[in-house]
């Protein structure tokens, strides 16, 4: 994938905290944007900064704008003011034959999955791939290797309806990863599942931020698992790439926490900075 670091390179610790603030390169950009559904202002000059190779965790909510930040990134809905960059280019005033090419650089995993129900699995994954135009041999062997990555591959020729939510939701994963994405973005994925199938895409996220080292946004309004993508990261052992878990929120990378209230920012930062803010929402948030 883009960006991704060879195989011998993945067990490599990840830069130090230093080492990070140093390199940090923006890849999202919002700069004071403003969105109103009629009467509804939605957002009220958000400023959203994702850096190359992170999470970026948005929580709030509902109503409070994480998933019409998401819209915006992707072009399905244009801010009433402000600037939207993505990737370097500025989105905020594209035509939809320009947000393509945008668009192409972009995952997006939606809430529920929203898999094609009459699609198999298979054709599910590769569905995009068939509107870049790319050969059958090509798009069979992209769909096996994401249905790889996601655990998922003895379910090829399984339709959406044999698979469990966590399973749908590992499909759409694997969909999103299929177009080789520098952006992944994530609409509320672990809504409706259980604590223990809700944990397998929080790794799974965690996967492909450590592995393949793509930028991701994660909106959601579960504290549960916005802290178990922070807490975990995937490390090398008897030759496998597995999850653990870090307990001390002072020295976690790779994760940033953005709070949203009312349409504006209340927080940026750390999990731990975020676990230690005296802050009243945010007390009543994490409470």
């Amino acid at each position: 994938m883009t960006d991704a670091p060879s195989t011998d390179r993945r067990a490599e610790s990840r830069p130090t905290a230093e080492r990070r603030r140093t390199t940090r390169e923006p890849f999202v950009e919002l700069q004071q944007v403003y969105k109103a559904y009629g009467s509804k202002q939605v957002l009220r000059g958000a400023d959203v900064t994702v850096f190359r190779g992170e999470v970026m965790v948005i929580l709030g909510g509902s109503g409070s704008g994480k998933t019409t930040i998401l819209r915006l990134i992707l072009g399905l809905l244009k801010p009433d003011a402000g600037s939207i960059s993505v990737l370097g280019s500025e989105v905020a005033g594209m035509s939809e034959d320009e947000m393509r090419a945008v668009r192409l650089m972009v995952g997006m995993v939606f809430q529920e999955g929203a898999l094609f129900d009459s699609l198999t699995v298979a054709q599910n994954v590769g569905y995009r791939l068939l509107e870049d135009h790319l050969g059958e041999d090509e798009i069979e062997d992209r769909v096996r290797e994401m249905l790889g990555f996601v655990e998922l591959d003895q379910f090829y020729d399984r339709m959406p309806s044999e698979l469990s939510g966590g399973q749908r939701r590992r499909v759409a994963v694997a969909r999103a990863l299929a177009s080789r994405p520098r952006i992944i973005l994530y609409d509320e994925p672990t809504t409706g599942l259980d604590p223990i199938t809700a944990t397998t895409i929080t790794d799974l996220i965690v996967k492909v931020r450590d592995l393949d080292g793509v930028t991701s946004i994660l909106a959601t309004h579960q504290l549960r698992d916005a802290f178990n993508v922070a807490r975990t990261f995937i490390m090398r052992r008897n030759g496998e790439f597995v999850p653990s878990v870090v307990d001390d929120l002072s020295v976690l990378e790779g994760t940033e926490f953005l709070m949203l209230k009312e349409g504006e920012v209340e927080f940026e930062g750390s999990a731990h900075d975020l676990h230690q803010s005296s802050d009243a929402y945010i007390r009543e948030f994490l409470s």
